[in-house]
């Protein structure tokens, strides 16, 4: 029997992407009957594009528990992929989501958390440490006689994503610089937004007596890259796949809240998230790589710094010609 799937913030960069893999992939699409995409923004580039793809849009109208629930029904779904929205009502939005999805009794639900979240403080880095409390909700499901849901959980935490490093790719470029506010010696492991999908295919398409495969079933799962890296360790890597010789730049908070709100449209509270996940890479919490979940999962090896950086150099605008060890740095004075 085909699984439907209904998965939120499908205008978001996570939830697209594992709707695309799943779609993108014939052992986890054959699985599959209907994908259904919640979307705050209908209109957005990744819903149009899923759209195309056969994903059936639907407008996620938060607010109102009881359309909220009727909305979830609607779907036929059940299984859902769970994933905050980037919004700055997310926590309340997603507590919404989580009681919706246990009031519409929707057996198999896998919840994207965030890696580190069990480390951030309330008071330095509190946008982080609200995933603690949404998985405390979500799992609390479980036992609860009432509803079908939490007899099937799943908890992804994934980690800080590479694609993060892109929106510095102006400095990357011009400067030949990776400016980052992270202090000079502690490290962090990030992670492809692919190897998340891959593991969310597995997941959501994964079958069992009970619903998720057992190997899956009840998982709390870290997910973060397989290379711890320092500043200057990130900055070799890149260096190595693109052929240019890059350094890393230790900046202040300040300095990039600046950068990011002058190239990037990140959202507010998106902007904020980043910056709680950098003061917890300079106050060492996150020097640690937790790849045994993917190995489990999927049977692969997780992408490699360098692996990541020659896979978006387009994105980074680096031509093929370009690529060649002997590009130097720009001086710029100093």
């Amino acid at each position: 029997m085909s699984r439907n799937i209904a998965i939120t913030a499908v205008d978001g960069h996570t939830g697209s992407a594992i709707a695309k893999y799943i779609l993108e992939h014939d052992q986890f699409k054959k699985k599959v009957g209907t994908i259904t995409g919640l979307a705050l923004k209908v209109t957005s580039p990744q819903a149009k594009e899923l759209g195309k793809l056969g994903v059936k849009i639907v407008a996620h109208k938060p607010g109102k528990m009881r359309e909220m629930v009727k909305l979830m029904q609607s779907t036929g779904a059940d299984t859902v992929c769970l994933i905050p929205p980037v919004h700055q009502d997310k926590y309340d939005i997603t507590v919404e989501l989580i009681e919706a999805t246990k009031k519409a009794g929707i057996p198999n639900v896998c919840f994207i958390s965030s890696a580190g979240c069990d480390l951030a403080d309330p008071q330095k880095q509190p946008h982080l440490r609200q995933f603690i409390e949404l998985e405390s909700m979500f799992m609390s499901a479980k036992g609860d006689s009432e509803t079908e849901t939490g007899h099937s959980p799943v908890v992804i935490r994934a980690g800080f994503y590479a694609e993060n490093l892109l929106l510095y790719a102006a400095q990357m470029m011009e400067e030949q610089t990776i400016p980052l506010p992270i202090g000079e010696s502690h490290k962090f492991a990030p992670m492809a937004m692919q190897d998340l999908a891959q593991v969310a295919a597995n997941v959501l398409t994964g079958k069992g007596k009970h619903g998720f495969s057992d190997k899956h079933r009840g998982q709390l799962m870290v997910l973060t890259g397989p290379m711890m890296c320092a500043g200057n360790e990130l900055a070799t890597a890149a260096s190595q796949a693109l052929g240019m010789e890059l350094e890393f730049e230790d900046i202040s908070e300040a300095e990039a809240r600046k950068v990011l709100k002058a190239q990037s449209d990140l959202d507010p509270s998106e902007l904020q998230y980043l910056l709680e996940y950098y003061s917890l890479v300079r106050e060492g919490k996150t020097n640690y790589i937790s790849t045994t979940a993917f190995h489990d999962v999927t049977g692969q090896h997780p992408t490699e710094p360098p692996e990541f950086f020659k896979q978006h150099q387009q994105q980074l605008g680096v031509k093929e010609e370009e690529q060649h060890p002997s590009k130097k740095r720009k001086t710029n004075g100093s």
